[in-house]
């Protein structure tokens, strides 16, 4: 196979559901790995940052922040790249750009040119990479995309659990920028993962007029009992039964007339005229089938040339109707290319809401990470133990992707994905007020588990969501997917300084857990708004084509009375 071929488009009657979507997920962990995993591991390098160039917590923290707030900011462009160039050109160019920007970090002199290096060009290579790779991995998946994408997320949680450890390690034996280094070396595997993003076609299975069976002469031949049985059911035409009968008439007669009484030991006069009319119509006889047997031989082929004709005409047929189906499909498919970012989702509410949902859950993903450890410090555990926080979370967060993937493939919850997404939201808020009461080491750990373990159904189902039919649908998925994660960036950009915000004006960490816990009721308000919103859409717009096709008919009405 060439590398043509290899890097070509997967074309089939459905979703696969599987086959190389399996491949595709393999891409989307180590995206996830060098990505999101990568950010969130950032925070090993803060205080080497902090110390080689005498800058404050806050002006260092700056560079995560804005290399997330570029990746969610212009998902959109991400969007309308990959509708015109392709998944694959998209993803390999994010995965240059990630390797190029880690890289250039270990050249720089100041928290400035890492602002840019890391915080923009990296960034840029994020959003590149992230969002395409989830939106192709739905497209292979439809009663398992739950699952898949759960599973191939994980590696943003095991990149928190074991590569932040190692690097930490690698980093205290090598230094900061040869670590970076490194790092930045195995980012390069995202070229890689892109080039594996083979894009999926959809066609319907090609549907062919049925034909009828037909009997050839030559079949004929091999049966020629002579008998209306052998043709019975069977569709030749009438030349050929005509000839057929003739000539097996004719056969009968020759063989009868041919055969001599005097085989019966008795002669008689009557015998003898009988035998001399017979000698005297033998010759015009035998002359006779001789012709009918001419004729029939032409017949069979002028039969034979109409039948060529007729399988010509057939597979001419075949191929038109082929070539018809695939350019229906390539002319479908060139058209949502065109579109580089289709902005009429904004004209529906389902997306609207489920936009907002996205925007104020983000506000509930930060402050645990950022502040657990100097929350559970504040309620007297000690430092050592407070960093098995983080760990918790971790962990708990895997077992969550695993399970909500497995709930949302079983039959019972297919049809009601949203609902099971709106009861984790509601329990992620419980635990985030949760975490304001409790006072000692268990009771932190309590809810760490519980925070990372529904934290996972979150993260990992709600831009898949995207994709069901009470949502916007899979067609739409990429340009909403897009235009979803830009308005999520607000809050990603806004999140950490507003909890950072409140802990200094009320000197506890806890506050900053309550407005996690306010911001997540209000996603779960509008994620329960969204199917809702979806139906009331649909409703309207069935009454309003009924509305058109019963004004349309009373205007043919009167236009025939007039």
């Amino acid at each position: 196979m060439g590398l043509s071929g290899f890097l070509g488009p997967n074309v089939y009657s459905k979703v696969p559901d599987g086959g190389w979507g399996w491949v595709v997920a393999v891409a989307f962990f180590l995206v996830e790995v060098f990505t999101y995993g990568t950010i969130k591991s950032f925070g090993i390098f803060l205080q080497n940052l902090i110390d080689e160039f005498g800058e404050t917590n806050s002006r260092v923290s700056w560079i995560v922040s804005i290399s997330v707030f570029v990746m969610a900011f212009n998902a959109p462009f991400a969007s309308m790249m990959t509708n015109r160039f392709g998944f694959q050109l998209v993803v390999m160019t994010g995965g240059l750009l990630i390797t190029s920007g880690t890289i250039a970090t270990i050249f720089t002199s100041s928290i400035n040119q890492i602002y840019i290096t890391y915080g923009l060009v990296a960034g840029m290579g994020y959003c590149l990479t992230f969002l395409p790779t989830v939106t192709i991995l739905s497209q292979y998946f439809n009663h398992r995309r739950s699952l898949a994408t759960a599973i191939a997320s994980t590696g943003e949680s095991l990149s928190m659990f074991a590569l932040a450890p190692a690097f930490a390690a690698l980093r205290d034996h090598i230094g900061w920028r040869n670590t970076m280094a490194v790092l930045g070396a195995l980012q390069s595997v995202i070229i890689i993962c892109g080039a594996l993003l083979r894009p999926i076609i959809i066609k319907p299975n090609e549907t062919l007029k049925p034909e009828a069976d037909t009997l050839t002469l030559k079949d004929l031949s091999k049966h020629n009992d002579c008998t209306e049985g052998t043709t019975s059911g069977v569709s030749v035409t009438n030349k050929a039964f005509s000839d057929q009968n003739t000539f097996c008439s004719l056969t009968n007669e020759l063989t009868t007339g041919s055969v001599s009484t005097a085989d019966s030991g008795v002669q008689s006069l009557s015998d003898t005229d009988s035998g001399k009319q017979q000698e005297t119509s033998l010759p015009h006889k035998e002359a006779k089938v001789e012709i009918e047997r001419e004729q029939l031989e032409e017949s069979k082929g002028e039969i034979k040339t109409s039948e060529k004709e007729e399988k010509t005409s057939r597979d001419a047929e075949k191929q038109a109707m082929k070539e018809e189906l695939n350019n229906a499909a390539d002319k479908k498919l060139s058209e949502n290319n065109s579109k580089l970012l289709d902005f009429s989702i904004l004209k529906e509410c389902s997306f609207i809401f489920y936009s907002l949902f996205g925007l104020f859950a983000t506000l509930g993903f930060f402050a645990p990470q950022l502040y657990i450890i100097q929350l559970s410090e504040s309620r007297g555990v000690e430092k050592d133990h407070a960093t098995y926080m983080l760990s918790t979370i971790a962990v708990a967060e895997i077992l969550g992707r695993f399970s909500i993937g497995w709930i949302l493939t079983r039959r019972q919850f297919r049809k009601k994905k949203l609902l099971v997404l709106l009861a984790c939201v509601i329990t992620l808020t419980v635990v985030l007020v949760g975490f304001t009461l409790v006072t000692e080491f268990y009771g932190l750990a309590v809810c760490c588990a519980l925070y990372g373990f529904f934290l996972g159904t979150v993260v990992c189902t709600h831009i898949p969501l995207l994709a069901e039919d009470d949502v916007v649908g899979i067609e739409r998925m990429t340009s909403a997917a897009g235009v979803y994660v830009f308005i999520q960036s607000f809050a990603g950009l806004a999140g950490p300084p507003l909890g950072g915000m409140l802990v200094d004006m009320t000197h506890n960490y806890g506050s900053a857990f309550y407005s996690c816990a306010a911001g997540m009721a209000l996603s779960a308000l509008f994620l329960g708004l969204v199917k809702p919103a979806k139906r009331g859409f649909s409703c309207m717009r069935r009454r309003r084509s009924e509305s058109n096709a019963a004004h349309k008919e009373e205007s043919e009405e009167q236009t025939e009375e007039n």
